[in-house]
């Protein structure tokens, strides 16, 4: 136990320590461990192996104490030198009745008291004696004295994960409407309008060909008029050209006849 403190100290001051981890470090009873630690709030002695309790410093600020998993049978009294102690785990260990629990009366600040697996818990009214022996407890192996069971800290942080992931996804939501809308405010385009604008561009593509199609039947009519002229032109020299040969045969006739009276 001596090596392992001396780890957890990490050349730390002693009276600077206010955690120790000293869990499956095998011992039966406490050594190295000493009243210089006047700081430590938080011990923890699980699987240790102690059988007593003998030696157990004076720590005035110590204020959770778990011993679990270990053999002891007797010897509380060791621990009224930590007046603050406010949550103590005795649970699998060897303690058979309720009068090795007295000295625990000391305790005017424990609230949290488990007890479980002890022979302890078999008596008759057990929880109601503990909690009429202790009347600062809350909990005692979990539950409370109407047999409300305590609510872990993980549980507390599932439930405010889940909110805040909801408020998320609402706020999610408000977020992309305001989107939208700051796009429309600040005239940029949106997906849909650049769509639309294409079928409108497709459209008048569409309308042009056709107008096309129309000066394209104006220009035909137009060169169908020019040949109509043409061909009046046309009909209209030659006319003239059979009138001034026919005039030019009238006055030939006429000379010949001339000629042939004189």
């Amino acid at each position: 136990m001596e090596k392992r403190i001396e780890l957890e100290r990490r050349a730390r001051k002693v009276n600077q320590i206010t955690e120790l981890n000293l869990d499956n470090c095998r011992s039966t009873s406490i050594v190295g461990l000493t009243d210089e630690y006047t700081a430590l709030e938080s011990l923890s002695l699980i699987n240790v192996g102690l059988t007593t309790l003998k030696g157990f410093p004076k720590l005035p600020n110590l204020k959770k104490l778990e011993l679990s998993d270990n053999r002891i049978s007797s010897g509380l009294n060791y621990l009224t030198t930590s007046p603050k102690l406010q949550y103590l785990n005795l649970s699998g260990n060897k303690i058979k009745d309720l009068e090795t629990l007295k000295p625990l009366e000391e305790f005017k600040n424990l609230v949290v008291l488990d007890l479980f697996n002890n022979d302890a818990t078999q008596v008759d009214n057990y929880r109601e004696k503990i909690f009429k022996m202790l009347p600062t407890l809350n909990f005692l192996d979990g539950f409370d004295c109407n047999d409300e069971e305590v609510q872990s800290e993980g549980d507390d942080d599932d439930e405010v994960n889940g909110n805040d992931s909801d408020e998320e996804g609402v706020s999610g939501d408000d977020d992309d409407e305001d989107s939208d809308d700051s796009e429309e405010d600040n005239g940029e385009v949106s997906l849909s309008e650049v769509y639309n604008d294409d079928l409108e561009e497709d459209n008048s593509d569409w309308e042009g060909e056709g107008e096309g199609g129309e000066d394209d039947e104006d220009e035909d009519s137009d060169i169908d008029d020019a040949d109509g002229d043409a061909n009046e032109s046309a009909a209209s020299v030659n006319a003239k050209d059979k009138d001034g040969d026919k005039e030019a045969d009238e006055s030939q006739v006429r000379g010949k006849k001339r000629k042939h009276d004189g």
